[in-house]
């Protein structure tokens, strides 16, 4: 029987990129599972650890579907029994600015007093994220959305 991931991926064609996208990876414990791996692959009772309560099952169910779209990658360490180390492939690795821009909107919107997006080191200037056009030589700003498309 299909999972709840295996259906959206059986869609002849989907509406949209973003569409394409969350069928991918567009659940709670997918971006947190992706966001576990961007410091470097981890072992299965790691990841438990580092996703406070997801059941193990899931997480199992989230590592191979990850796998199958070609996010992670899983390595044996372990033959007796059959353990795994999972890291991120560099597809999974262009996932960590599309979960930056998600972590600055939260917090951006967590009301905690303290909540602060991610800063510069350096100067410990918050940053902005902003859309350029190489070819313009110009910023994007959300005023020229009307002339955006998704090739």
């Amino acid at each position: 029987m299909p999972g709840p991931y295996d259906v959206a991926m059986t869609e002849p064609s989907l509406a949209s990129p973003l569409d394409e996208a969350t069928a991918r990876v567009g659940d709670r414990w997918t971006l947190l599972l992706v966001q576990a791996l961007l410091g470097g692959p981890r072992r299965f009772n790691e990841l438990l650890e580092a996703l406070p309560g997801i059941a193990p099952n899931v997480l199992s169910q989230r590592l191979k579907h990850l796998e199958r779209e070609t996010v992670l990658v899983s390595q044996p360490y372990s033959r007796r029994p059959p353990r795994f180390t999972y890291g991120l492939t560099a597809s999974g690795r262009e996932l960590a600015g599309a979960l930056r821009l998600l972590a600055q909107w939260g917090a951006n919107r967590s009301g905690a007093p303290d909540a602060e997006g991610l800063r510069h080191l350096t100067c410990g200037t918050p940053l902005e994220a902003r859309w350029y056009c190489p070819t313009c030589t110009r910023p994007v700003d959300d005023e020229d959305a009307g002339d955006l498309r998704f090739a």
